[in-house]
């Protein structure tokens, strides 16, 4: 029988106390206080599982692809310098980001491995457009750009240049007459000389030399050397008339060379797009240039590199390069001892950003630190770095 002080115990629940431990006895089954705090332990760290990882948290390091473009983006056995370098890797210290770099050789690779997001983002003298915009995200842009024009400097006035100009001309045809006419001039005065003249050399070779030398005295002087007139007045006559052969063949020559030279003079002042029209540019393969060129119908080459493209141009396979104002400028002004120089105005403005891969969960953060650059007034120092005070 309990006692009067015992208290009304169910069946399926009982609570006793014994030092600190707290039993609970629920439907027979025990569970004391630290069994259930590792029990709550386990639930939290599932819980902490499932959740999404913080935005700066970084498992392996990015991969950021790069294209050699001075000043933007500067190669130097591996290592990469410039503008668009300065400025990515001050924002990546900022965020804590490690990265490593992956070049690549034309701006279609570069777009395309953006694309495929085989890496996280890219840089160079990237042109925003909205064909590439349908392929990657932009960030905002950080650097207003825009196409020029690069020619040489020496082109049409060297000697390959005006016998290319005097064959267009169809002088050629006529220079070949003329020597035809020289060379039979000298055979009929040696076989004249030889028969008439009797202190005329009896070796060949000597005599085939004197009127050879007689002819071309005529032909680039229009004067005869000192002979003996051996038919009195007819053959002053013929010396007359020889005269004004050579005198004729002289003034042609001279006037057809100068005529191609101030021709090749005129047509060789290239300013603008307008003046390309039926030849050859150089642009560089897959970028804005080479859509463009290739819209405006100018027959084009494509280049994997600039100095390919400048090579091309000093050998006269080019016209011109058509490109970024700002890489061609900085080109231009490293390699002054190259007989090239940027013409005309910038024309198609456009813009630089960095590319990421579409949707991509950096395109924010990179976004607003590009803009902080901006707006702070470091962009414009990374450009007075590269470009001079005035550029």
């Amino acid at each position: 029988m309990p006692s009067p002080q015992s208290h009304t115990i169910s069946k399926f629940e009982k609570v006793t106390h014994k030092g600190d431990i707290a039993t609970e006895l629920v439907g027979h089954r025990i569970i004391t206080a630290p069994n259930f705090a590792i029990l709550l332990a386990y639930v939290l760290l599932a819980f902490l599982a499932i959740l999404p990882p913080p935005s700066n948290a970084q498992t392996q390091p990015l991969t950021i692809g790069v294209l050699a473009s001075p000043p933007f983006v500067i190669g130097n056995d591996g290592k990469f310098t410039g503008l668009a370098i300065d400025l990515w890797e001050e924002i990546a210290t900022k965020k804590g980001w490690e990265f490593e770099y992956q070049e690549y050789k034309t701006f279609r690779e570069l777009i395309e491995a953006t694309s495929s997001a085989q890496v996280d983002l890219a840089m160079t003298s990237l042109t925003i457009t909205q064909q590439r915009a349908l392929k990657v995200d932009f960030t905002q842009p950080w650097f207003d750009g825009g196409m020029r024009l690069m020619i040489n400097t020496e082109q049409g006035t060297g000697f390959r240049g005006i016998i290319k100009g005097l064959a267009q001309a169809g002088f050629i045809t006529a220079y070949a007459w003329i020597a035809f006419v020289i060379i039979f001039a000298t055979a009929l005065l040696t076989f004249f000389d030889r028969r008439f003249d009797k202190s005329f050399p009896v070796r060949w070779r000597d005599g085939v030399a004197e009127s050879f030398y007689t002819v071309m005295s005529v032909v680039t002087s229009g004067r005869p050397p000192s002979r003996k007139n051996l038919f009195g007045w007819l053959g002053r006559i013929w010396q007359a008339l020889w005269l004004v052969c050579g005198v004729a063949v002289l003034a042609f020559v001279t006037s057809s060379v100068t005529s191609v030279m101030t021709t090749l003079a005129i047509t060789n002042q290239i300013n603008s797009v307008d003046d390309l029209a039926g030849r050859t540019v150089a642009v560089l393969t897959g970028s804005v240039e080479e859509d463009y060129a290739r819209e405006k119908g100018l027959a084009v080459r494509s280049y994997t590199s600039l100095n390919a493209a400048v090579a091309a141009l000093t050998n006269d396979e080019v016209t011109a390069i058509i490109a970024d104002a700002p890489v061609l400028e900085y080109y231009a002004h490293k390699n002054s001892e190259l007989p090239v120089k940027v013409v005309g105005r910038i024309f198609e403005h456009d813009k630089y950003g960095f590319a990421l891969p579409l949707h991509s969960p950096l395109s924010r953060e990179v976004t607003l630190a590009v803009l902080g650059a901006v707006d702070n007034g470091r962009v414009e120092e990374l450009k007075t770095r590269y470009f001079g005070a005035n550029p």
